[in-house]
């Protein structure tokens, strides 16, 4: 036993030093997430918005703003040929590269607004949930010699792949610091409540002020839905973890749902780490990969994936981005680097995937005698 001891421990020793093991139950890392932004986060809203201005000068503030940053975006539909041809592409031209699948296109910004059942045309009823794209704009793009990002992220050959800044529903600038609204000078675009980084690469670059829709998508394509869990707080151990709790009668007293013995006991008797415990439930960054996209809805921007446990609540962020999943991924051309519509190329207001039942079509036909 000795001699089967030391052999893992000289297979262990690096550097002159021997690695420590300790046992991690369930999983292979701790869940240690970050609660709060990093301090170099630049403050967005300001202490004082009410100044008891008056009416007249509201007036002169708001045409100010409309002089500096243009109209506000929409927050519902496509956006015109008119309004598409204000994206400032003297600062970045727009690749003519074709799609591969080695290329790392840009997500969006989406709002999880509900779940809706669909069925399928042998029909099978399926779940879904319904996420709106709503006013997605490119704000800056940083090539990969300049990109650095904050946390390094778990992505091979980081040095390869640049970096898109989107801003989501744009707000009164009056209401943010100057900080926060310098970010969106040169871009052209109204400042945004909400902004994203998304790791690109340098074929799938895109110019500032470039709108960002649904049809940077396609239907039937599989995606991966990143999105902060529902909170509830401290809870125990039957509603965080599933346990069965011990009986409610034969003598127990005041232990019907608690977790019982941890087994930390022996030589080392400590809480080892990973267990199953109380503590905070939700409020943690998940992503659901590999849903498919069953439906579109051209007009609101709307679009139907797969699953109702796509993670966030109710009306909350998520982001959409091209799936990683090698066996997922799309065999057909994804518009490159987003959709770029004409005039002449308008969509239909509703796209359904091919094995999707849509109700507007006849179901029943009669054949004349």
């Amino acid at each position: 036993m000795l001699r089967t001891v030391l052999s893992d421990l000289a297979r262990l020793r690096l550097n002159g030093s021997v690695c420590s093991v300790t046992q991690v139950r369930e999983k292979g890392h701790l869940n240690r997430p970050r609660l709060r932004n990093p301090y170099w986060f630049i403050r967005q809203q300001r202490s004082q918005t009410d100044d008891q201005v008056t009416g007249e000068n509201r007036s002169f503030i708001k045409e100010v703003i409309h002089d500096t940053y243009g109209t506000p975006a929409l927050i519902k539909g496509v956006q015109t040929y008119e309004q598409k041809q204000l994206i400032k592409t003297n600062e970045l031209p727009v690749p003519t590269e074709p799609w591969t699948p080695a290329v790392r296109r840009c997500g969006v910004i989406a709002r999880k607004i509900g779940q809706y059942p669909l069925w399928l045309k042998n029909g099978e009823r399926i779940r879904t949930t319904l996420l709106q794209v709503v006013d997605n704009h490119v704000i800056k793009y940083i090539p990969p010699e300049e990109y650095k990002p904050t946390q390094r992220p778990n992505v091979h050959n980081l040095n390869r792949y640049g970096c898109v800044l989107v801003g989501a529903e744009s707000t009164n600038p009056a209401q943010l610091t100057k900080e926060y609204c310098g970010i969106f000078r040169d871009s052209g675009v109204m400042p945004t409540k909400n902004l994203a980084r998304f790791i690109v690469s340098p074929q799938a670059a895109l110019a500032p002020g470039t709108p960002l829709n649904v049809g940077h998508f396609r239907v039937g394509e599989f995606v991966d839905v990143r999105g902060k869990t529902v909170y509830h707080g401290f809870q125990g151990v039957v509603k965080r973890h599933g346990f069965k709790g011990m009986p409610a009668s034969h003598g127990v007293t005041k232990t019907h749902r608690r977790p019982g013995n941890i087994g930390g006991g022996g030589e080392k008797g400590r809480v080892w780490p990973g267990t199953k415990l109380p503590g905070h439930m939700g409020n943690r960054w998940r992503i659901s990969k590999g849903l498919r996209i069953w439906r579109i809805n051209t007009k609101y921007n709307v679009m139907w994936v797969q699953g109702s446990a796509v993670p966030g609540s109710t009306n909350g962020l998520v982001y959409i981005y091209d799936t990683i999943l090698p066996l997922r991924k799309p065999q057909a051309a994804l518009p490159m680097p987003t959709l770029y519509e004409q005039p002449e190329d308008e969509a239909p207001d509703d796209i359904w995937y091919e094995q999707v039942h849509n109700f507007k079509d006849e179901s029943i036909t009669y054949k004349p005698e």
